[in-house]
């Protein structure tokens, strides 16, 4: 099976359309801030960093007269239902363990829970690191969406990220 990479998964068309959409800049510090954490709580840096960084893919764009309406996004968003679905997809299509994808795409669903009844949800360590790293970035009123960076400097930010995890990659088959 072939060993897919964060870059293989930044550069896709598919992911490239939605990064860009939910804010390319955060999905990058999550997974840098997701790598970290996996570390300190023992979690596959692998499944961890690929998690983080679709972790928004599936972000519909709010807006009221030209204007993103945050309260209409917390009132009426299921980013993350859509998000799992999405990166599921895409991790397949890329080759990725089903298995692998599944935990990754599990891990995005339960990233927030905006759309959720109220209550705890019981999550694993992989899910619990993606939330931490989510909250670590964010910003009032959805602004981290909308911080900026070069293309040309994702596309390194990426690259100097994947090698840290490579490693990883060779040592753990299979972790959460």
């Amino acid at each position: 099976m072939k060993k897919v990479t964060l870059v293989d998964i930044f550069t896709h068309p598919i992911a490239q359309k939605y990064l860009k959409r939910s804010g390319m800049a955060h999905a990058i510090e999550t997974a840098y801030y997701a790598y970290d954490l996996a570390l300190k709580e023992r979690v596959c840096p692998d499944l961890a960093t690929k998690a983080a960084l679709l972790h928004d893919i599936g972000h519909y764009e709010w807006f009221t007269n030209g204007k993103w309406d945050y309260e209409k996004y917390r009132k009426n968003d299921i980013h993350a239902i859509k998000g799992a679905e999405r990166a599921h997809k895409l991790l397949i299509r890329l080759g990725e363990d089903p298995e692998k994808a599944k935990q990754i795409a599990l891990a995005i669903l339960l990233h927030t829970d905006s759309y959720l009844p109220e209550g705890n949800l019981n999550q694993n360590p992989l899910q619990r690191v993606v939330k931490m790293a989510d909250e670590m970035d964010e910003e009032p009123e959805g602004q981290h969406h909308y911080k900026q960076i070069d293309q040309d400097v994702a596309l390194q930010k990426i690259k100097q990220l994947d090698h840290k995890v490579q490693p990883f990659r060779k040592l753990l088959k299979k972790s959460v």
